[in-house]
This record gives structure tokens, C-alpha cells and sequence, in this order.
């Protein structure tokens, strides 16, 4: 099971990734946008997701993913890191939310980052 040291080491792994302390939280950032964050007492990290897809996941996995209260109008979803099957599924839902905040020369850099096999 992940924890939070794990979603730092993961995060910080991805190209032009920095941690900022803000909000009284670490945030990880790619050239400067904010793709990540561990919230609270660090059980969990929010991350970007389409609405769409967001709304989809805490359907189908509530006891995994939830939508913030204070996060609701925003692409944004939780995920309880006990509750992720291991370390690859952490690393996939990092990856595929700094894909949404990197530029597009990290994206044309790096083009198959953290996809899922056979994307």
C-alpha cells in the first residue's frame, strides 16, 4: 500500500517536477503548474481529472476516490492512498495528471510517460 512518501518519491521522478509548500501542504508542480497535492494529514493526494472522468471514478470506486467539497468546480479528484492496490497504480494516477499540466514541449519529450500498456 503507498503512502505519502511514496507519492513524493513518484512525483519528484517526473520530468521538470518541483514540490512548493502551499496552502500549508506540499504541491508538486511541472514548469510551474500545479498537478498534484497531499492534502491534510497526507492520507491522500488530489490530483487533476476531468470532470467527467472524475465523476465516473468516484462512482465506480468510492471507497478510493471523492471529489473535495471545496474542490467540486475545479478538475479535481482525491485519491485515499491506502485504499490504491500498489505503487504502479499511484505511479499511474501521477503521471497521467502531470500529463495534464505539462507543456507541450515535456509532453513531446516525453510521449509515452507513465501510459498504461497498450495505449
Amino acid at each position: 500500500m503507498p503512502d505519502a512518501e511514496d507519492a513524493r518519491r513518484i512525483a519528484l521522478s517526473l520530468p521538470d517536477t518541483t514540490e512548493k509548500i502551499a496552502w500549508s501542504m506540499p504541491t508538486f508542480r511541472v514548469a510551474g503548474k500545479m498537478f498534484a497535492t497531499l492534502p491534510e494529514d497526507e492520507t491522500s493526494i488530489a490530483v487533476r481529472c476531468p470532470k467527467e472522468e472524475r465523476d465516473e471514478l468516484v462512482l465506480a470506486e468510492p471507497e478510493k476516490f471523492w471529489i473535495a467539497d471545496h474542490e467540486a468546480q475545479f478538475a479535481w479528484v482525491r485519491a485515499r492512498l491506502d485504499a490504491l492496490e500498489d505503487e504502479g497504480e499511484l505511479r499511474d494516477i501521477l503521471a497521467d495528471s502531470w500529463r495534464q499540466a505539462a507543456p507541450t514541449r515535456l509532453l513531446e519529450a516525453h510521449p509515452r510517460l507513465g501510459l498504461v500498456a497498450g495505449e
